[in-house]
């Protein structure tokens, strides 16, 4: 599978409907040696899309498995249910992943890293990422 090709099966934003078979491959993609970046990406931006806060951790997952997919994948998308979801969520999980997710996003908002964002605006910009806008037909 390719990003193209996750992009045909499960569209952007993702129905919710799909998101075990979305989950499947990102958690399969994740596993491989030689796993492709890009596909991570357009996958954890479909999961951001749906806004189940609970992939917020699957996410981080994959942000934290190298320096690439760090840089690749923002922490925005850790916020498909919104911020204060979110913070929430994170901040009551008992996952083992969930404190440091937690105290990164807390610092990213300190920073300003969500001042004039949302949900909305990040699905547009991927959407035009990807080509999918109305501007790019």
């Amino acid at each position: 599978m390719t990003d193209e090709d996750a992009l045909a099966q499960f569209s952007l934003p993702a129905d919710i409907a799909d998101r075990d078979a979305i989950r499947a491959a990102f958690t399969a993609e994740l596993t491989r040696l030689d796993m492709d970046h890009e596909l991570i990406l357009c996958l954890a931006v479909q999961l951001f899309s749906i806004g189940e806060v609970a992939d917020s951790l699957l996410i981080w997952q994959a942000k934290r498995r190298n320096m690439d997919l760090g840089w690749s994948i923002d922490v925005q998308l850790l916020c498909g249910a919104g911020v204060e979801a979110t913070r929430t969520y994170l901040s009551s999980s008992a996952e083992e992943a969930a404190p440091r997710a937690f105290e990164h996003l807390e610092a990213c908002i300190a920073e300003g890293d969500f001042e004039e964002w949302s949900v909305g605006g990040w699905i547009a910009s991927y959407q035009s990422y990807y080509g999918l806008d109305e501007t790019s037909s």
